[in-house]
């Protein structure tokens, strides 16, 4: 199983199932990416997934593709 830099399974990923994926079958990683902010946010903060990053959750992850009361729990910092 990959896991794209977001923290979803790529095999899951809607892009992916229905191939508009545009890293293909690698899935998403740290790079910039005009179809996924959180993908070019990961790449310009140095980290391979974006709950890795001393910000996260932020505004970014708000966007999706992770509901973001899920990032809040996973980071600890329900409100």
């Amino acid at each position: 199983m990959r896991i794209g830099v977001c923290g979803i399974a790529c095999e899951v990923c809607p892009r992916m199932t229905q191939g508009e994926c545009p890293n293909g079958v690698v899935g998403c990683v740290p790079k910039e990416n005009k179809f996924c902010k959180v993908a070019t946010c990961a790449y310009h903060k140095g980290v391979n997934l974006c709950f890795e990053c001393l910000n996260f959750p932020c505004e970014t992850t708000k966007e999706g593709p992770i509901a973001y009361r899920y990032c809040q729990y996973i980071s600890g910092r329900v409100y």
